[in-house]
């Protein structure tokens, strides 16, 4: 699907108009290959039953790039008015008023948003039935530099005590620099409660590994740790959704991986682009990961009992 400057594509049940198919979204060079707006559509129709899952009855924040990776760029959280009335909105409480978000629940509306130019799609950790309440827990490992030995050696140790806790865990490269890990939860608790979890857990792993890991915002205390990210998991907050494209070089793709995967010193961050993403979502990564998700109540009394354990102190023989 190249040139002109409309396209019907089909999508499902709606045949969506595509605008200026062969305008270049991804610039080509220094060994990246060049991307345009009719590869994006492509790649979002490809890959809408694995990627559909994931963002059915949440709110969406759009990263669009009108222009291309070469031009400026868009944060979109409210809907403009222009849009089809056949996609799904969700109007949510902010301070001061309410914000009405994309819900992107069709392979029709992954077209649309493509067609607008939005390359990523960041989404809600909750769904527009309890926003304050979410289903996912997301620990971002975020590394000083491109070192991703690091992020692997730091997602097996966070799976290590996540599996202590009794919770399951999902990696993902984000496209970017690191990983995601995700923990499906039942969606029965508040993001204070989840984010607070989510802090003790991070805080802990740094201290089981305080040379190697940190939990400091500010990038200046650092040093070359790998940061611990848990600040997605609060309201509002959104995490880039599996199988989204990144806006950089070559079009990356943030991917769901198995343990093993991961494990690979072959696979980095940046390993899947649009043109074989789809390839990965049909081996069905997460294929182990419950479909249930699971109450924080026992993983907290387990963490808090190794919080305890952690800083008490050991008896000195004389």
């Amino acid at each position: 699907m190249t040139g002109g400057e409309r396209r019907p594509v089909r999508a499902g049940r709606r045949t969506v108009e595509v605008h200026r198919p062969g305008k270049v979204l991804f610039p080509g060079g220094d060994g990246a290959p060049e991307y345009t707006k009719a590869d994006l559509v492509e790649y979002y129709r490809s890959v809408a039953p694995f990627l559909l899952p994931q963002l059915r009855g949440r709110p969406l924040m759009l990263e669009r790039y009108p222009d291309g990776l070469d031009g400026p760029r868009f944060m979109q959280k409210n809907t403009p008015d222009h849009y089809p009335e056949w996609i799904e909105r969700a109007e949510v409480a902010k301070e001061g008023g309410t914000v009405t978000h994309v819900v992107c629940d069709d392979t029709a509306t992954l077209v649309y948003l493509a067609d607008q130019a939005c390359l990523t799609l960041h989404r809600w950790l909750s769904r527009a039935t309890a926003p304050d309440r979410p289903d996912r827990l997301v620990l971002d490992l975020d590394p000083a530099g491109e070192d991703f030995a690091a992020v692997r050696e730091t997602a097996g140790w966070a799976r290590d005590l996540l599996d202590r806790l009794g919770l399951p865990s999902a990696p993902m490269t984000t496209g970017s620099r690191g990983v995601h890990l995700v923990v499906p939860l039942n969606g029965r608790h508040h993001f204070d409660e989840v984010r607070a979890f989510a802090r003790d857990l991070a805080e802990l792993l740094a201290a089981e590994h305080p040379d190697r890991l940190t939990t400091a915002v500010r990038k200046e205390e650092r040093g070359d740790r790998l940061f611990l990210d848990m600040g997605r998991n609060a309201y509002a907050q959104t995490a880039v959704a599996p199988y989204t494209v990144r806006a950089r070089p070559g079009a990356p793709v943030a991917v769901p991986l198995t343990w093993d995967q991961l494990a690979d010193p072959a696979v980095d961050a940046r390993r899947w682009t649009i043109a074989d993403a789809a390839d990965q979502a049909r081996t069905g990564p997460w294929a182990e990961v419950p479909g249930r998700g699971r109450a924080l109540g026992p993983a907290r009394r387990r963490l808090d009992a190794l919080r305890k354990e952690a800083v008490r102190p050991r008896s000195v023989s004389g």
